[in-house]
């Protein structure tokens, strides 16, 4: 028996064991099979592992009908690429495509060398003290060779990246990742441990370099690049956020409704935040993909730079040549690449010798455009869900992305908080954009609508968005 998968426009679509066959057998007689087909037996697994050449370096690759991981184990155990439903987030720099320079080399000696992608850095930076890290910059910790080994390949593909030690830090790394086979989500579990023969204070910092150029012009910026992550009301820093270097008043920054948004422009700037949040989200306005990046929250802890969120925008900068005059450095593409460090830091830790330290994050491509709003536990939204009254019932209107394919629910109550009944909604995929304009029957006593997400196999993900109904207008 086979069951098939088939990209329509965007979105994966499963087909029943009858319809299948008769499906594969048409297209077969027609000569053609597409590419988006994902043809599965039912003992094959619904994830896989493979090797790879990814421009130019042998890389491992993870895989399921939503979404693809490329891993490069040589550069620092680095993710050098995500891919969802054709969609590419990740920077690779064109400069490096397919070399490996050793930092233990003459040609990496006190250079940074930049391939992209995503990786793990230590906390806090700077060349002070000991207790900085002076990156940055070609070591065991950006760019050493990792191991890999695939640790499971089945209904979940898990693999672990062993990095090298640093004396210099006393740290050693370590990357778990992992997917399943029936969302896009990505899971990361990354390790610190103390090597070093007396105790270390670090924090990990998970830095991905988002593609910021425009699609299929890398010389122009795209722009409607952008990203969010909630504001402190509480903030230690004087307007919710905090500029490291660049200007100031940078305009690409701004704090509406405690969400802090980045509208990212050609400046080079560091932005920190002390996000209590739990996640960001960036945001590709014109194709309308999102990633959401989650990680735990630790109220009491203390962060490095009290940040837990920072963003870089790579750009031209203000400078002071060697007469002391300002000048710009080069907006030269090739000099100063289009992209954009979305980077999530751990608390502080003291790790006694031989100590670990994990920090987990999880992503979660989907669809969105410069409307976003908020993340829930079920998605994303942009337009805010609308529960109008109207003569027959109520009519539901929103735009969200969602974590997993399944269907939409209502679930309505009345003033006192009663559930009062669930109504099944449409079906939703994360790699199309939820549109929602629906009128569904409701008891006349229903007060308040909650739109939750269900998944292919009916479990509840959580609550998309709520409403409360709004009376007719009896004006007209």
């Amino acid at each position: 028996m086979v069951d098939i998968f088939i990209m329509r426009g965007n979105a994966w679509h499963f087909f029943e064991p009858s319809r299948a066959i008769s499906l594969l057998a048409a297209m077969l007689c027609a000569g053609f099979v597409p590419w988006q087909t994902w043809a599965q037996t039912q003992n094959s697994p619904a994830c896989r592992v493979e090797s790879r050449n990814f421009e130019g370096w042998h890389a491992e690759e993870l895989r399921n009908p939503w979404v693809t991981v490329t891993i490069v184990p040589q550069l620092g155990g680095r993710v050098m690429q995500v891919t969802f439903a054709g969609h590419s987030y990740l920077f690779v720099n064109p400069k490096y495509k397919g070399q490996y320079i050793p930092p233990n080399s003459e040609a990496a000696r006190g250079r940074w060398i930049n391939y992209g992608g995503d990786k793990v850095w230590p906390m806090p930076e700077g060349n002070q003290d000991e207790q900085h890290w002076a990156g940055p910059v070609s070591d065991a910790l950006d760019d050493g060779d990792y191991s890999f080994k695939i640790l499971s390949q089945d209904s979940t593909c898990r693999v672990r990246l062993d990095g090298p030690p640093d004396a210099k830090t006393g740290l050693q790394y370590s990357r778990e990742i992992s997917i399943g086979g029936k969302s896009p989500q990505i899971s990361f579990h990354a390790v610190m441990k103390n090597i070093a023969s007396h105790p270390i204070r670090w924090s990990m910092q998970s830095v991905t370099q988002y593609d910021t150029a425009e699609t299929g012009n890398a010389r122009q910026f795209n722009r409607e690049f952008w990203a969010f992550t909630p504001a402190n009301q509480r903030s230690a820093y004087l307007n919710q956020y905090h500029v490291r270097s660049g200007l100031a008043d940078d305009p690409s920054f701004a704090v509406n409704n405690d969400l802090f948004m980045l509208h990212w422009l050609n400046l080079q700037n560091e932005v920190w935040v002390d996000s209590p949040g739990g996640w960001l989200a960036v945001v590709d306005g014109l194709a309308r993909f999102a990633m959401v990046e989650r990680f735990h929250y630790f109220e009491e802890a203390e962060y490095p730079g009290k940040a837990t969120v920072i963003f870089y925008k790579n750009g031209p900068s203000l400078e002071l040549d060697d007469k002391g005059m300002p000048r710009v450095t080069s907006s030269n593409p090739e000099d100063t690449p289009h992209y954009m460090e979305a980077e999530v830091n751990s608390p502080m830790v003291r790790l006694q010798p031989g100590e670990t330290y994990a920090l987990d994050t999880v992503w979660s491509p989907t669809r969105m455009g410069k409307e976003f709003r908020t993340v829930t536990n079920a998605g994303v939204v942009g337009s805010r869900l609308v529960a109008s009254s109207t003569a027959s019932g109520i009519l539901l209107t929103g735009t969200f992305g969602v974590f997993e394919q399944g269907r939409l629910g209502a679930q309505l109550f009345d003033n006192h908080g009663e559930l009062l009944t669930k109504i099944p909604l449409q079906p939703v995929s994360p790699s199309e954009i939820v549109e929602l304009k629906m009128e569904v029957k409701a008891p006349a006593q229903t007060a308040r609508v909650s739109i939750h997400v269900l998944d292919q196999d009916g479990k509840d993900q959580g609550a998309l968005d709520e409403a409360r109904v709004l009376a007719a207008d009896r004006s007209s």
